[in-house]
This record gives C-alpha cells, sequence and structure tokens, in this order.
C-alpha cells in the first residue's frame, strides 16, 4: 500500500475564468464587464479561503469480479456497475483518492448569498467546485508519473454516484482512507464535507487506458461540467 498527499495554493490550479463565464452562461452578454469584475473579486477572495489537499492510497491486493461486475479491496465490496467496471478491469492496483477545496468557498457562498447578493454567492459556489476538480486533476498527474517510473498506466477516476456506481459505497471508501489528510468526513446519506470535494477509484496497470473524453460514459446527462468538457 502505498500513499500520497499534497497541498496546493490556489494559483496551482489554473482555473480559468472563461470556464466560469461558461458555467454562468454569461459568455456573450451584455453585462460582461460586471461579471468579469465579480469573477476576479471572488477569484482573489477564493485564493484566501480555500484550503486545497488531495491524496490517493495504492491498494494492490484487489479482486475484479468480472461476472457481478463488482471490486472487492480489503474485504469491501464496491458494486461499480458495469459502465466503471469494464473501464477499470485491466486494473492491477486501484488508487483510492480524495480531494478538496476545503470549507472555506461553501462557506462563504452561503453567507453571501443569504446577504443579498446571489450571484456573486453562485460564482464563489462555481469556483469551488472546480478547485476540487482541479485539485483532483493535479494529484492524478502526480499519480501518472508515480506509476509511470515502474511502466504502469492510469485510468480515470470514476466517483459513487455516477455510472451506476451508488453513492452509498462513499462509506466503504471512507473506511479504506480513515482519519484522512483531506479532512473529509460524510453525513448518513453520504454526502462529503466540505461538500466541495471529490472522492473516487483510479485504476492503475500495465494495460489500462486513459481516455481524454469520458463523459459519455456517465449517465447525468443535464450535468453543467459535462457541457463544460464537451465546450473544450
Amino acid at each position: 500500500m502505498t500513499d500520497a498527499r499534497f497541498q496546493y495554493s490556489f494559483k496551482d490550479l489554473r482555473i480559468k475564468t472563461s470556464d466560469i463565464e461558461f458555467l454562468l452562461g454569461y459568455a456573450e452578454s451584455s453585462d460582461m464587464d460586471m461579471v468579469q469584475n465579480l469573477i476576479e473579486e471572488s477569484m482573489n477572495e477564493a485564493a484566501e479561503i480555500c484550503n486545497i489537499r488531495a491524496e490517493y492510497r495504492i491498494f494492490k491486493n484487489v479482486i475484479l469480479n468480472d461476472r457481478t461486475k463488482n471490486i472487492i479491496i480489503n474485504d469491501l465490496k464496491f458494486d461499480v456497475d458495469k459502465i466503471i467496471f469494464n473501464q477499470m478491469k485491466k486494473s492491477e492496483s486501484i488508487a483510492v483518492y480524495l480531494s478538496t477545496a476545503g470549507a472555506g468557498t461553501g462557506e462563504r457562498s452561503r453567507e453571501i448569498m443569504m446577504g443579498g447578493d446571489p450571484l456573486k454567492g453562485y460564482i464563489l459556489d462555481i469556483i469551488g467546485s472546480l478547485a476540487a476538480d482541479a485539485a483532483s486533476d493535479l494529484m492524478q498527474e502526480e499519480l501518472a508519473v508515480s506509476v509511470g517510473q515502474s511502466g504502469l498506466k492510469i485510468t480515470n477516476s470514476y466517483s459513487p454516484g455516477h455510472c451506476g456506481w451508488n453513492v452509498a459505497d462513499q462509506h466503504k471508501l471512507f473506511m479504506l482512507m480513515p482519519d484522512n489528510f483531506c479532512g473529509i468526513s460524510l453525513t448518513e446519506s453520504a454526502l462529503m464535507e466540505p461538500i466541495k470535494s471529490t472522492s473516487g477509484f483510479i485504476g492503475i496497470g500495465e494495460h489500462v487506458r486513459y481516455n481524454n473524453y469520458t463523459c459519455s460514459y456517465c449517465d447525468i446527462k443535464d450535468c453543467a461540467y459535462r457541457n463544460l468538457r464537451e465546450e473544450k
């Protein structure tokens, strides 16, 4: 079992203002000057309040059951369903990962919305989501470099709650990451706190494949971030 932990600055994430504009739907708005000022102000604020962390733990003794489409790690069975299983079935080991933007953007977003500025609050909410995803992407790049030194490759990352994988499996996933560096906890309904956090599996092996675009596999058709990836 191998662990790695990362702390990132907001600047490390390279979040683009154009991505925020796209997710807001303001890309061709006549109010762009006002929106761009709010985005810049929110980005500066996020840089001060984010606590950006990521980590992974590699498990080598894993069982991938092709008949039942589940993955067993440390006697814990994860019913990932066929879409995720088919992408990971050639894995020789699996990295369980977490990433978070911290509680700051979520708390500040709610505070601003309650104070009567829903647009700025929403912008901060978007930035928090992008930050958690970007931290996950950076961590995945670090993982790819690390395993690549042994001639191995990685799959894309896959999370509970997507592609048929029941979100309730978060509880088992977190059993594999006790006292996690990211400081993430779970509610009874398997929601992560801080809410701007991500978790999941990444397959590792000689014959696995990383796909540049995986949204076509996902069953969430109205996801804003799916639309952003398609735009790119």
